[in-house]
């Protein structure tokens, strides 16, 4: 191995590493607690090491986002690709949607909550975020009829996050989960 090649592996573990320490941090201590300088000290590494691989924390967030998405892309997959009919894919993913939201709190803070300068819902999206937003696509696809699929897709997408962070900040009753979401399944199927 190279010396070019052997700096250019040692880079990329430093940047898994302070991703992952970035993660860990928000979801002990919450993202306010995330800042360069506790990386810094949590990866043992110097801050300007930290600036030399993201330019501040937002930079670190949106990083610690598009991996939250690629997660939740895998997980819409099995769920979508695990059911034949229709209706039952599309609960399948509504389950593993609220499911990621409310086992991985601060993960889904970064990929949908938190301001990140990460374009949505454009040709300059990045290729996880058409992906994720593709699996939604897919299985609204066959349920949508004459409706815009994308926008049905939006609009699916925005209950659902709807769910999740009112749920997350005890503003739904526990108790009618399920009844909550086979109301939502029954207006999309």
């Amino acid at each position: 191995m190279s010396v070019r090649e052997r700096k250019e592996r040692e880079r990329a573990e430093r940047h898994r590493l302070i991703i992952e320490s970035a993660r860990e941090l928000a979801e002990t201590e919450g993202w306010e607690a995330v800042t360069t300088r506790r990386l810094a000290e949590r990866v043992e590494y110097s801050q300007p090491v930290l600036y030399s691989h993201f330019n501040g924390k937002d930079a670190i967030i949106a990083a610690v986002a598009i991996e939250g998405i690629v997660e939740i892309t895998t997980e819409f997959r099995r769920a979508r690709q695990g059911r034949r009919a229709p209706k039952a894919a599309l609960r399948a993913l509504a389950d593993a949607y609220l499911n990621f939201a409310r086992e991985r709190p601060a993960l889904y803070e970064a990929m949908f909550v938190r301001p990140v300068d990460i374009p949505f819902g454009t040709e300059d999206s990045p290729a996880a975020l058409r992906e994720a937003f593709g699996e939604l696509t897919a299985v609204l696809e066959p349920l949508a009829g004459d409706r815009d699929l994308e926008t049905l897709a939006e609009v699916f997408w925005s209950a659902l996050h709807g769910q999740a962070i009112l749920a997350r900040g005890d503003r739904l009753r526990a108790s009618h989960q399920k009844a909550r979401l086979d109301m939502l399944i029954d207006q999309f199927a």
